[in-house]
């Protein structure tokens, strides 16, 4: 993958714009890992509220999480939305670490990056987007995390349109210096663009601080 140096030059235009986006919201990182699985398909408002439920509750505890009936643990999580759906890859993924650390499943950030992610993403129901999120800010890792507004952004530049989810994110490894702490904010960054400026549809490009960093925009 050939590096494209301009994604650096992005991020800090849009650190000058925004500053620090202190992201992901989370105390600990088992409710970031709930987070990245409930946040699929929905605004992160509804996710809080669902996170709430779960602390309300006491089951931001890997062991009490685990041992929730299925049911209660759907219901915990009705405002997050397809709350079955979640509730079964949740519990996927919290199986999945059992089975490999037991209650001590941060280990899992201990293995060799592609290794995590490999084993990640063998929790059927999560996809990359989510695990490079739990790898990003659960773990500490420098796992780059790609979504719907990363995407938009570099596509409206003239960047990354003949890329998949795995190219794109190839692309900005490639092009970053390999740092935990620039990839959360750039992806955070990111975010913040494609909700207040970069929209998918009535885009502010006149406003936009991104306007002109990679020649002409294709709205």
């Amino acid at each position: 993958m050939r590096p494209e140096p301009r994604l650096l030059e992005l991020h800090d235009r849009l650190l000058a714009a925004f500053g620090p986006q202190h992201w992901w919201p989370g105390e600990t990182p088992l409710e970031i890992m709930v987070g990245a699985v409930l946040t699929q398909n929905t605004n992160w408002g509804n996710v809080e509220r669902a996170i709430a439920n779960l602390k309300a509750r006491g089951a931001l505890d890997f062991a009490v999480l685990r041992g929730l009936d299925l049911a209660e643990l759907a219901e915990l999580i009705r405002p997050a939305g397809y709350y079955t759906l979640k509730a079964a890859r949740l519990r996927n993924l919290l199986d999945l670490l059992h089975q490999h650390h037991g209650d001590a499943w941060r280990e899992v950030f201990a293995l060799p990056l592609a290794a995590a992610r490999e084993r990640l993403l063998a929790a059927k129901g999560v996809g990359p987007e989510t695990a490079d999120s739990i790898l990003l800010y659960a773990g500490d890792q420098p796992s780059f995390v790609v979504d719907a507004y990363a995407f938009r952004v570099l596509g409206r530049h003239g960047l990354g349109q003949d890329l998949d989810y795995h190219g794109l994110r190839d692309l900005f490894l490639a092009s970053l210096p390999t740092e935990t702490a620039l990839y959360n904010e750039f992806h955070a960054l990111l975010v913040r663009l494609g909700k207040e400026y970069c929209k998918k549809s009535r885009p502010r490009c006149e406003t936009c601080p991104a306007r002109g960093w990679a020649g002409e925009i294709s709205e």
